[in-house]
């Protein structure tokens, strides 16, 4: 329950730094931050104490306790997309730069033209 507890507050973190921050690149690393805090909470839905990977032995004999392998692949599946967002807002954060000449966003809003 602890681990929960410890997520949400990473995930939290995350928040306070997509609200508060002004710099774009801040901003996409508490995105980070918030994506990596869902993961391991993911992660961790399918976690079972002393729990075994669900593959049959030679003596096709099923374990007691097995790990959910469903959790981990969606994890990974969620990795690879948000993998994708990030470089786009890090392009998107880079082009707004070379137009602008800043990462801070009030600035940028008061140069639209």
């Amino acid at each position: 329950m602890t681990v929960f507890i410890l997520c949400f507050a990473l995930f939290l973190v995350g928040v306070h730094g997509v609200l508060t921050r002004r710099n774009l690149i801040k901003v996409v690393i508490s995105l980070t931050i918030m994506e990596f805090s869902i993961f391991l909470m993911l992660a961790l839905v399918g976690y079972v104490s002393m729990g075994e990977a669900p593959v049959l032995g030679s003596d096709l004999v099923v374990p007691q306790l097995v790990v959910d392998p469903l959790p981990q692949a969606m994890v990974l599946t969620a990795i690879v997309i948000a993998l994708a967002t990030n470089a786009m807002l890090l392009t998107i954060a880079v082009r707004l730069y070379k137009k602008y000449g800043t990462f801070d966003i009030r600035r940028i809003n008061e140069l639209k033209g």
